[in-house]
């Protein structure tokens, strides 16, 4: 009786040496020092039974099972979060539960050049796989999730403030949208005191900045466009800006026709319609938000394409029509 007794205890002392041995083996990490991270993904929903079983089949951990009881023991399923992770086989399996319960996801770039209109916006958010286009380029055409962000129109257009941002594969289109305008806000905290001293709106600063963001390429040119645009509003002239007018019609093909000039159907006709159009046709960035609250001293009221990229300036029409026959030979309208 106490040779079983003892054996028994023999037979449980070897059996918790063997578990403790099999535990530390499994604790360790899959691989040494400096091996590779690898993107790692937990599901919406996914259990610690297949989060473990998953950093298994990775090679990111000795024995799944191991990590499974390890996590029961330190009870983290209900902390594990949903999303991708850098996980090397360097780490051990502490380390990477200790990732995933941070929730220190994995990060895309994605430029969002100066100028760009939300449809293209959009685009480039689906080309880099971080969000559907149709559906971001309907949130930000949704007044009433404009209006939650305090943005003085019913669209985003305009406010999608051009930047490098990164955002997490799967993330809510609502966050994306929102970083954007929250970066506009940040940025035009600095420029509202100029915009308030010379009268204008917000949505006047940045329709105009909109303007002239697709008016020039040349960043120094840009406070000049501006007073350009600044002398015809305080003379009451049309701006007569093609850009407006490409941007009110639908499935623009490249060609602009005399015809489109004089539609006066289209809201974005600034060769017929007075002042402003009703919104921003792009996403201006800082320069030309500065230049609309800034713009040059001068007395321009026309200005006409090298086709270089820069412009000729000028004080009257005839200078105007000068300049057009000497740098814009044909001008493409029908």
């Amino acid at each position: 009786m106490k040779r079983a007794f003892i054996a028994s205890i023999f037979v449980l002392l070897a059996a918790s040496c063997i578990a403790a041995a099999w535990l530390a083996w499994g604790l360790a990490p899959a691989a040494g020092p400096g091996a590779p991270d690898v993107v790692f993904e937990v599901e919406p929903g996914d259990s610690l039974v297949r989060i473990a079983a998953n950093l298994d089949r990775a090679g990111l951990v000795r024995d799944g099972r191991v990590a499974e009881v390890w996590g029961r023991l330190r009870r983290l399923a209900p902390h594990l979060r949903a999303g991708e992770y850098a996980l090397s086989p360097s780490m051990t399996p502490d380390q990477i539960f200790a990732h995933i319960e941070s929730g220190q996801v994995v990060t895309y770039p994605v430029v969002v050049p100066e100028g760009f209109t939300v449809a293209q916006i959009a685009e480039r958010l689906a080309a880099e796989g971080l969000a559907d286009a149709a559906a971001f380029s309907a949130l930000c055409a949704d007044a009433t999730f404009a209006r939650e962000l305090s943005v003085p129109e019913s669209t985003l257009e305009g406010y999608l403030f051009p930047e490098t941002y990164r955002f997490p594969h799967k993330l809510d289109p609502h966050e994306i949208a929102r970083a954007m305008v929250a970066q506009f806000f940040h940025t035009w905290a600095a420029l509202a005191p100029a915009a308030e001293q010379r009268g204008l709106s917000l949505h006047e600063v940045v329709t105009l900045a909109s303007i002239v963001e697709k008016e020039t390429g040349a960043p120094d040119e840009r406070p000049l466009i501006a007073s350009v645009f600044a002398n015809r509003m305080a003379r009451r002239m049309r701006l007569e800006s093609d850009p407006t007018t490409i941007y009110g019609i639908p499935g623009f093909d490249g060609n602009l026709h005399r015809s489109d000039l004089e539609n006066e159907a289209n809201p974005y006709n600034t060769y017929r319609i007075a002042g402003l159009p009703p919104g921003p046709i792009s996403n201006p960035g800082l320069a030309s938000l500065r230049a609309v609250v800034e713009p040059a001293e001068s007395d321009y009221l026309y200005f006409v394409s090298r086709n270089d990229g820069t412009h000729v300036f000028s004080r009257s029409y005839k200078e105007h029509v000068a300049a057009v026959n000497r740098h814009q030979k044909r001008l493409g309208i029908q």
